[in-house]
């Protein structure tokens, strides 16, 4: 079945347009109400992040699920990682956060757990969507779903994450700039850090339901930059408007990405001997990360770009650590999704343990330099199969040999055709690129050598 709303990662859109719009929103409460009702009584926790629009889906969805007799038990602003934690701890049927992660305020969406706190099967979302076909119908009034609102979840929440640092850790010794996007983590994630003992300045914490991201946050670091140097600071921490992203700024102002952050948990937990054999990826992940990896003896594996094509491999290999340069880490024996403050305690930890910096510590891993080009066709072009395109690869291949890759990419929602070159020479992987780009361009204009 082709699905019709839902995407890689749940459904989302502009607020006021199909399909974020309040009328869907109590058709897909009530529909995957009727889902979930087909294995007994079923309790649903909602989450969401700070986006003014968020009250207007929560209300619309808790009437859906009620209507279709689900209980439901409402979060508040939550992390989308700590409504993973949650709908585990509340032995629920299913979660649902309400929020467009990184997006601007006037998007919105909304995605679903499974009852263990992983991303939804495609097998239940293609369910889901088979009943916004339907006609709403109510159960009897007897047999309606209760609402309850959880005043304690953020404090959950918090004691959950102080406990993925071993007891005897104090981040005392540091000073921390940490910017919460105006996000959903503006009331918990300060909490761990200042009860883990670290100094903080929290920044981008004022929400007011429309900023959003806005200029802050893992997608717009100038700020967190600032800040750290300005107050001399060890580290700065951004996390996105949902919570699910990491990225970080060492004490030169310097970025480290998901990339660098999972090498440096990899080799911490390499060393206490935590980690396993496997860590993932994606076909995005720098060349870097992948050396990395293997000089420690281990294996690194590739999925297709999304945390939940991440989480399917580590499932696949048991690993327990994976995630994307987008600052998605997963760490998979603390929390079965990625969670930027469990994967930032975990980057603090190693910086402890080891006495080290999170400049020093990000030398384990060398960043390739890496040119995307957006060739846009005009029709559907077969680049795996097409001679002359695989011929331009292999000849930036050649070239580079050790020193670097080539990835083709077709994109999923605009007729693009991604070229990316990754090398240790600037001007060479932006000439290689856009040589194969130009081949690429040319096929789909029907001009051929």
């Amino acid at each position: 079945m082709s699905r019709k709303y839902f995407g890689t990662d749940g459904i989302r859109g502009e607020i006021g347009k199909s399909p974020m719009t309040p009328d869907f929103a109590l058709k897909l409460g009530w529909a995957a109400g009727k889902v979930l009702t087909k294995k007994g009584h079923p309790l649903v926790v909602i989450g969401k992040d700070t986006r003014i629009s968020g009250y207007m889906l929560e209300t619309a969805l808790q009437a859906g699920l009620v209507a279709a007799g689900v209980d439901v038990r409402l979060l508040g602003p939550m992390p989308t990682p700590a409504v993973s934690y949650l709908t585990r701890t509340f032995r629920a049927s299913a979660g649902i956060v309400i929020s467009a992660s990184h997006n601007p305020y006037q998007d919105n969406g909304v995605k679903f757990f499974s009852s263990e706190g992983t991303k939804l099967a495609d097998e239940i979302e293609e369910e889901i969507e088979n009943y916004l076909d339907r006609e709403i119908e109510t159960v009897s009034s007897a047999r309606l779903g209760k609402v309850i609102r959880i005043d304690d979840a953020g404090g959950r929440y918090i004691e959950f994450c102080k406990r993925a640092v071993p007891a005897d850790i104090s981040f005392s010794s540091l000073r921390i700039i940490l910017d919460c996007a105006n996000g959903a983590t503006y009331q918990v994630s300060p909490h761990v850090l200042t009860e883990l003992g670290a100094e903080i300045i929290t920044i981008a914490d004022e929400p007011n339901g429309l900023n959003i991201n806005h200029h802050c946050g893992a997608t717009s670091l100038a700020t967190l930059t600032k800040k750290v140097k300005k107050y001399e600071a060890d580290i700065g921490i951004a996390l996105d408007g949902d919570g699910d992203r990491l990225m970080m700024v060492d004490h030169k102002g310097e970025t480290v990405d998901g990339d660098e952050a999972i090498a440096i948990i990899a080799h911490y937990k390499h060393q206490e001997g935590t980690l396993g054999k496997d860590v993932v990826g994606t076909l995005m992940s720098n060349l870097g990360l992948q050396q990395s990896i293997e000089k420690l003896g281990l294996n690194f594996h590739r999925a297709d770009v999304g945390d939940r094509y991440v989480m399917e491999l580590l499932r696949k290999y048991d690993g327990i650590l994976g995630g994307e340069g987008s600052g998605h880490v997963i760490i998979r024996d603390k929390i079965p999704t990625g969670d930027g403050t469990i994967a930032a305690l975990q980057v603090l930890n190693a910086m402890i343990s080891s006495g080290k910096s999170l400049h020093e510590l990000k030398q384990v891993m060398k960043k390739y330099p890496q040119t995307l080009k957006n060739v846009r066709i005009s029709k559907t072009i077969d680049f795996k199969n097409n001679a002359e395109i695989q011929d331009a690869v292999k000849r930036a291949e050649a070239q580079l040999g050790d020193r670097g890759r080539v990835l083709l990419r077709a994109s999923g929602t605009e007729p693009l055709i991604r070229v990316m070159v990754e090398g240790d020479k600037p001007d060479e992987t932006e000439q290689l690129a856009e040589d194969i780009a130009l081949v690429v361009e040319n096929i789909s204009k029907g001009v051929s050598d």
